[in-house]
């Protein structure tokens, strides 16, 4: 369209430059004459085709156009394409493309250049913070609406998002969170139940911004932030619960050794138990019969005849013979 728009400029210009030669030369008597060959269809060619874009309008693939007559906005938009517009109607471009709203507890990393997370009070009252970001745009078919009906402070293509963003996106995101999260304990909202408040908080959205003819495509809970003193209770009550898992451990462990020691107890009673016992049944055969003493000795006997020293120290020996 702009490579266009530059050739028939050109050939306008042409056509306008030749049409004054002609005239000079026209009252010119002798001398030389400067003729610019075709200069007329190029004046009027230039001319029809530098008016007929003029009216064409091009409404790019991101965009959608609002007409805007003497008489007021037309409800009906202009999308994608060429439009052929009247030269006393004017056409508003309007972005329909995802913006991505986000409130961060870090500074300079949300929307806003200080820390902006969303507190909200859970059912325990205690509050939690949130990095939040909402995916929305306009709907395109009622762009003339908004058009009309949302202001542009800035006085730029981006003030009505702007102020979309400050004044409906933020405050229904507050509002919705509020209401959702109240429902949950603060164990619920940091851990098992995110994914379930997430989803819920979307569909609240999605009904809140309706009636400014937005479309909420997504909300992304990042990060969910306690207040410092809540974080040291949580911090002091994980370490006590480790404490006592460890004491549990520890008891587990004695008990053991004590279940082991008396177990062990048991068999040394009963071994000495039976050895007492045997000693007992021992004795009583040795009473009943003497004998038993000379077999012991007999089975016990290497075949030799001992050496004894006799007397009281007097040098007596008695050896017997070896019979073999």
């Amino acid at each position: 369209m702009t490579f266009l728009k530059i050739i028939f400029w050109i050939l306008f210009l042409y056509g306008i430059i030749g049409f004054i030669l002609a005239m000079v030369t026209k009252h010119r008597t002798s001398g030389f004459k400067i003729i610019l060959p075709l200069h007329l269809p190029a004046l009027i060619g230039g001319f029809l085709m530098v008016l007929l874009l003029s009216l064409i309008v091009l409404i790019d693939a991101q965009q959608v156009g609002v007409l805007v007559t003497p008489s007021g906005v037309e409800d009906e938009e202009l999308h994608t394409g060429w439009h052929l517009v009247a030269p006393w109607n004017d056409v508003h471009k309007m972005d329909k493309t995802v913006w991505v709203y986000t409130c961060a507890n870090a500074t300079n990393e949300g929307s806003q250049p200080n820390s902006d997370a969303i507190w909200a009070p859970t059912k325990d009252g205690i509050k939690v913070g949130f990095d939040v970001s909402v995916s929305w745009r306009i709907t395109p078919d009622e762009a003339s609406w908004i058009y009309q009906n949302v202001t542009e402070n800035d006085g730029g293509n981006s003030g009505r998002y702007l102020w979309l963003e400050d004044n409906v996106i933020r405050t229904k995101l507050k509002s919705a969170l509020a209401l959702t999260v109240s429902n949950y304990s603060p164990i619920e909202v940091y851990s098992i139940k995110r994914e379930e408040i997430q989803q819920r908080v979307e569909e609240r959205m999605k009904k809140e911004i309706l009636g400014y003819k937005l479309i909420l495509e997504q909300i992304d809970l990042r990060e969910v932030y306690y207040n410092a003193e809540y974080e040291v209770a949580i911090n002091n009550k994980k370490l006590a619960e480790q404490e006592a898992m460890r004491l549990v451990e520890v008891t587990k462990q004695k008990e053991e050794q004590l279940k082991q020691a008396e177990i062990e107890k048991n068999i040394a009673i009963q071994k000495a138990e039976g050895e007492a016992k045997a000693l007992q049944i021992k004795g009583n055969s040795l009473s009943m019969n003497p004998k038993i003493i000379q077999l012991e000795w007999i089975n016990k006997w290497d075949g030799k005849l001992p050496t004894y020293m006799m007397g009281n120290g007097q040098g007596v020996i008695l050896s017997l013979p070896d019979t073999k």
